[in-house]
C-alpha cells in the first residue's frame, strides 16, 4: 500500500455485461446504461450502448450538467448540434457539450452502434437530461425513472 490508499478500503469493482442491462426504447432507438450509479456504483458518470436501425433516432435533447462523448463503433449517423448537422463515421468520436442540444439519428442503409459517456453526473437524475422534442415512444419510459436517462 501507498500513503494513498493506507487505511481506505477498496472500492467494489464492478463488470456488468450489455447483454444483462436492460434496453430503453422511449427516446428512441436502443439505449443501454451499461456502466452507472445505479448497476455498477458510477460516482462520476455513466456510460451507455446504443443501437440504432436506419431511420431511427435519439430524440433532440441537452445535458445541464455533463458533457457527453459519443464513439460510433459501426455505421454512419448525423449528430445535429443546435441544428447543425455532424456526420460521424465509424471509429470517429464527437464531444458535445453542456447545455448543446442534440440529437442522433441514423441516415444510414445499415444500423449503428455507439459508446456514450456522460459526466459529471446532475445533482440528481431528473435534473440531468431535458427533452426539447417529443419522445418518439412516450409510452416506453420507465416509471420509476420519470422517463429520465
Amino acid at each position: 500500500m501507498n500513503d494513498n490508499t493506507a487505511g481506505r478500503a477498496r472500492p467494489q469493482i464492478r463488470k456488468v455485461a450489455v447483454d444483462d442491462v436492460p434496453v430503453l426504447r422511449h427516446r428512441g432507438g436502443a439505449l443501454r446504461t451499461v456502466l452507472g450509479p445505479a448497476n455498477a456504483g458510477a460516482t462520476s458518470g455513466f456510460m451507455g450502448l446504443a443501437r440504432l436501425e436506419p431511420g431511427e433516432f435519439v430524440n433532440e435533447h441537452y445535458h445541464p450538467y455533463s458533457e457527453e462523448f459519443v464513439l460510433l463503433i459501426s455505421g454512419r449517423i448525423t449528430v445535429r448540434l443546435d441544428g447543425e448537422p455532424v456526420e460521424l463515421a465509424t471509429r470517429q468520436g464527437l464531444l458535445i457539450p453542456v447545455d448543446v442540444r442534440h440529437r442522433l439519428e441514423n441516415t444510414g442503409t445499415e444500423p449503428a452502434e455507439l459508446v456514450y459517456h456522460l459526466g459529471p453526473l446532475a445533482p440528481r437524475p431528473d435534473l440531468g437530461h431535458v427533452d426539447t422534442e417529443e419522445l418518439p415512444h412516450p409510452e416506453l419510459a420507465p416509471a420509476a425513472a420519470g422517463g429520465r436517462r
